[in-house]
C-alpha cells in the first residue's frame, strides 16, 4: 500500500501511530466482511480477538501461532509471551465498584486513582505499579467570558496558586507539577518548557486592582468521577481566595461537564486531556479558533500559525524553538493553567496470574479528550 500526502508533514508517521481520539488507524482488510461491515481486529501480537459483548467485556485469546522474538520484556517488541489462555477486559464504569471487585478477587487488575492508592498499597495480596503518564490536568479559562477575557485576571489567578502543593495534594504525592503540556519524559522537554508560574500573592492582588476586579464570582466546574479534578478545583478555590479572587465550585457529572467543555459553555473548569505522542499534538488539542471549534481554549491566530509550522517541518532545532515560543506565549496569555501529569496506578493480585486455566479479568473504563 502506498500513501501520498499533498504537503510536507512532520507528524505523518506519528499520526498513523496515534492511540488517542485523533488516531487514524489502518486496519487489515480481513477486519471487515464482504459488505464492509466491521468483524474483528486483525493484529500481530500474542493474543487474538475473542469475544466482545458491548458494555460488558472484551476478551482476547492466546494466539498459538505467535512466535516471540525473545529477549527481555521491554514494553515494545521484546519478550512478548502469552502466559495465560485468555484475557478479559470487563467494563466497570464505577471506580468504587472496580476497586471492590479487585479486593474481592472478582477481577485481577484495575487502574485506580491517586486517592485510592493508600488503601491498597499495604495489602499483601495486592501489588501496585505506579508510573507517570503523558496525560495532563489543567484549569481551563474561558477567554471569551466578560470577566476572564482580561488577561490580568487570568494571570492573577495563576499567580495566586501554589501549583506544586496542589499537585502534591491532589495526587497524594504521586505526581509532580508541570506548567507545560509537554511531559518531562519527552525528548522535547527543554529548560524553557520546565519554567512555570510561581506563587506571588502581592503581584496577583496588584493585577486584580489594575483590572478593576470587584469580587465577582468565577464559577469553576468540576466532577467527582476523576477525583483529582474535584480536589484541584477545591484547592484552587482556597488559594485564590487569599488573593481576593472569589471562585464557586460547581460539581457536575462527568458527561455534563464534558458537554459544557465541548460547547465552550463555562467560565472555568478543572479538566484533563489524554496523552499525545508529539508536542504539536499536545498543543493542538486545546488550540484553535473558538468560532469553529468552541471546545478550543487558546484562540490566537499567531499561535495557530506557529503550531501549523511545527506540524509541517522536520528540523528538530526549529521545532524545539517553536515549542519553546509556544510555552512562553502560554504563560503570558494564560488561556489555561497546566498543573501536572496524572499518575496511573495499576494494582493486581499476583496469585491470580498463576493459573492459566481461566481468563485474566481486568477492568476497562475511560474517555478520550
Amino acid at each position: 500500500m502506498a500513501i501520498t500526502i499533498d504537503q510536507p508533514s512532520a507528524l505523518f508517521l506519528t499520526t498513523m501511530a496515534r492511540a488517542d481520539c485523533g488516531g487514524s488507524g489502518i486496519f487489515h482488510r480481513e477486519s471487515y466482511d464482504a459488505d464492509g461491515k466491521w468483524k474483528a481486529p486483525v493484529g500481530t501480537g500474542p493474543f487474538r480477538f475473542g469475544e466482545w459483548k458491548r458494555d460488558q467485556y472484551i476478551e482476547l485469546v492466546r494466539f498459538e501461532g505467535y512466535a516471540s522474538r525473545g529477549g527481555e520484556r521491554d514494553g515494545l517488541t521484546g519478550g512478548k509471551v502469552a502466559l495465560v489462555e485468555r484475557v478479559r477486559f470487563n467494563i466497570i464504569p464505577d471506580p468504587s465498584a472496580a476497586r471492590a471487585a479487585l479486593l474481592s478477587g472478582a477481577i485481577d487488575a484495575t487502574s485506580i486513582s491517586a486517592n485510592e492508592y493508600d488503601e491498597v498499597k499495604g495489602r499483601r495480596d495486592i501489588t501496585v505499579s505506579t508510573s507517570p503518564t503523558a496525560a495532563f490536568a489543567a484549569i481551563l479559562l474561558q477567554t471569551n467570558d466578560p470577566l476572564l477575557k482580561d488577561v490580568r485576571i487570568r494571570r492573577a489567578l495563576a499567580l495566586s496558586l501554589d501549583i506544586p502543593e496542589i499537585v502534591n495534594a491532589a495526587t497524594f504525592g504521586l505526581a509532580k507539577a508541570n506548567n507545560s503540556p509537554v511531559p518531562p519524559g519527552s525528548a522535547w522537554y527543554s529548560k524553557t518548557l520546565a519554567t512555570g508560574f510561581k506563587r506571588d500573592l502581592a503581584q496577583a492582588k496588584k493585577l486584580l486592582a489594575e483590572a478593576g476586579y470587584k469580587g465577582q464570582a468565577i464559577k469553576m466546574i468540576a466532577n467527582k468521577r476523576y477525583a483529582y479534578m474535584f480536589d484541584s478545583a477545591v484547592l484552587v478555590q482556597a488559594m485564590a481566595a487569599e488573593a481576593g479572587l472569589k471562585i464557586d465550585v460547581e460539581v457536575q457529572d462527568w458527561a455534563s461537564q464534558l458537554d459544557r467543555y465541548t460547547r465552550g459553555d463555562y467560565q472555568a473548569q478543572a479538566f484533563g486531556y489524554s496523552p499525545r505522542l508529539d508536542p504539536a499534538l499536545s498543543y493542538e488539542v486545546f488550540t484553535g479558533p473558538k468560532a469553529k471549534q468552541p471546545r478550543k481554549v487558546w484562540d490566537d491566530p499567531e499561535v495557530e500559525t506557529l503550531l501549523r509550522e511545527s506540524m509541517r517541518i522536520a528540523d528538530p532545532a526549529r521545532r524545539q524553538a517553536i515549542f519553546d515560543d509556544l510555552h512562553r506565549r502560554l504563560l503570558d496569555q494564560v488561556p489555561l493553567i497546566r498543573c501536572s501529569i496524572p499518575s496511573r496506578s495499576m494494582p493486581c493480585a499476583p496469585t491470580s496470574w498463576a493459573s492459566p486455566a481461566g481468563p485474566v479479568r481486568c477492568r476497562a473504563s475511560g474517555e478520550c479528550r
